[in-house]
């Protein structure tokens, strides 16, 4: 098991639990009961632990090693998934995937970005960072959906789209606002799940939708808390406090009607039990998308308009 710096009082515990055991089979002794005694203490810490967590805090959580990306979630929550490649235009990214899937019987369109599992795998999907044919990819994927009426799910996890300059050079700007323009007027169901980092247009290029969820450990704001605080006190030094300034948690999203509900974590994160946040997740797409086809298209696509376009105020002077 891999440990975050702030959970260092549930990683010493876990580190005498194991000494215990190890101890316990060299010398023949029954140590249940002082095992089960350390069990209840690590449950107890963590329980308080995350009981009162920190912005940043949370944005470590989002990014941890073992957190389920969205292969993971497609994987536990429904069967014959078939993935579908390539933008038909320059290649295929492979930060964003998306097929064809059955959840329960019915089939619906899963998109979503997907980081490595490890060091290899990162490099292959670019970290999460989706190139422009990234996001034409994820349109012509949506558009298949719509051909045959099929809902959209999207799984949100990036930290940005990627911004090199081959990537401005093929149109990244213009890939994103595209899947704006066009995701707003698609005909059927669709749900968006930020289910780790939701950071800037990279996440916005697959989040426009009928109803947005965050999982409770995950982030969703305009720049990461290290790109703000270098552009506001010129180091990444103070990352921590502007992860506070931002506001980028899910209860502060939710606070401010930027998202539909926030979906609850096994304790300790996805990653301390993957199962369990899978069903939690799918629980919540199988009675979402049962309220949204009592709802006709046209007032669907009339009620998304009216979400996204009163976000944010202003003031004329």
């Amino acid at each position: 098991m891999q440990f975050l710096d702030f959970e260092k009082p549930i990683a010493e515990l876990y580190e005498q639990l194991e000494k215990l055991k190890e101890n316990g089979d060299k010398s023949g002794v029954d140590v249940s009961a002082t095992v089960r005694e350390y069990e209840q203490k690590i449950a107890a810490t963590r329980q308080d632990l995350y009981a009162n967590l920190t912005s940043w805090q949370r944005v470590q959580l989002s990014r941890h090693p073992e957190r389920p990306y969205t292969l993971a979630y497609i994987e536990r929550m429904t069967t014959n998934f078939v993935e579908i490649h390539g933008d038909r235009n320059v290649k295929d990214d492979k930060a964003m995937v998306g097929g064809f899937a059955e959840l329960d019987g019915e089939t619906i369109m899963f998109i979503g970005q997907q980081k490595g599992v490890n060091t290899k795998m990162r490099q292959i999907r670019n970290f999460g960072m989706a190139n422009p044919e990234g996001y034409r990819k994820a349109l012509r994927l949506m558009k298949l959906a719509e051909k045959f009426n099929k809902p959209i799910v999207t799984l949100i996890d990036t930290p940005g789209a990627y911004p090199g300059l081959e990537a401005e050079e093929r149109g990244q700007g213009e890939a994103i606002a595209r899947n704006l323009f066009e995701m707003i007027k698609l005909k059927v169901p669709v749900i968006c799940i930020i289910i780790g980092e939701g950071a800037s247009g990279g996440a916005l290029g697959i989040g426009m939708g009928d109803r947005i969820f965050m999982l409770e450990n995950s982030w969703y704001t305009v720049i990461s808390p290290e790109n703000c605080s270098t552009i506001l006190w010129r180091s990444w030094n103070f990352k921590e406090k502007a992860a506070e300034e931002l506001k980028l948690t899910s209860d502060y999203m939710s606070q401010f009607g930027l998202v539909d509900g926030v979906i609850a974590e096994p304790l300790g994160g996805a990653h301390t039990n993957v199962d369990e946040a899978a069903a939690i997740v799918k629980a919540k797409i199988k009675e979402t998308l049962a309220e949204l086809k009592k709802i006709d298209a046209e007032t669907r696509i009339t009620q998304r308009i009216d979400k996204f376009s009163g976000m944010g105020f202003y003031d004329e002077r």
